[in-house]
């Protein structure tokens, strides 16, 4: 391909990859990531039926693993900070089927950043055991898995998450 061709493709893959480039900000980049998953999960649960939710989970994720795929190797690095695309699906992950109030979406993103940045097991083993853009995103997406398993703990049985249950 042409160099202007080679260089629209590169920076199209870092404007996904970096998250509109919020991945560039030098401090707490994924922090700034999984913000910018908020509007993503508010518009995919408003505008889509819980099983479209899943399938924008998957369209997300192959975008994810793709746009992360290329820039690791235009950057020739490994799951960089300033990829912060897998921050997105993975808040997504975490708030798939849950009230869309604001306690889930706070309790959300702070469950969501423990988990990602703590990486427990087994986060930390696909983190460390499956290379590429595809284990780049899934340890983002098992710890909005872990997240979103609690919180639907969390909201069959409080009112924690701003959802009044009856008796």
């Amino acid at each position: 391909a042409p160099p202007v061709f080679r260089f629209v493709r590169q920076r199209i893959v870092e404007l996904f990859a970096t998250g509109l480039y919020l991945g560039k900000i030098k401090f707490a980049p994924g922090t700034f990531g999984t913000i910018l998953g908020i509007p993503f999960a508010w518009a995919l649960a408003t505008y889509l039926p819980p099983y479209g939710y899943l399938v924008g989970i998957a369209v997300f994720f192959v975008i994810s693993a793709v746009s992360a795929q290329l820039h690791e190797r235009y950057t020739r690095t490994h799951d960089p900070g300033e990829i912060v695309i897998d921050e997105v699906v993975g808040y997504i992950v975490a708030m798939t089927w849950l009230p869309l109030t604001w306690q889930a979406f706070v309790a959300a993103f702070f469950l969501f950043r423990f988990f990602d940045i703590a990486k427990p097991p087994p986060i930390r083993q696909i983190d460390r055991g499956i290379g590429g853009g595809v284990g780049t995103t899934l340890d983002d997406m098992a710890a909005g898995l872990v997240t979103n398993l609690i919180l639907q703990w969390v909201a069959s049985r409080t009112d924690w998450l701003g959802v009044v249950h009856g008796t």
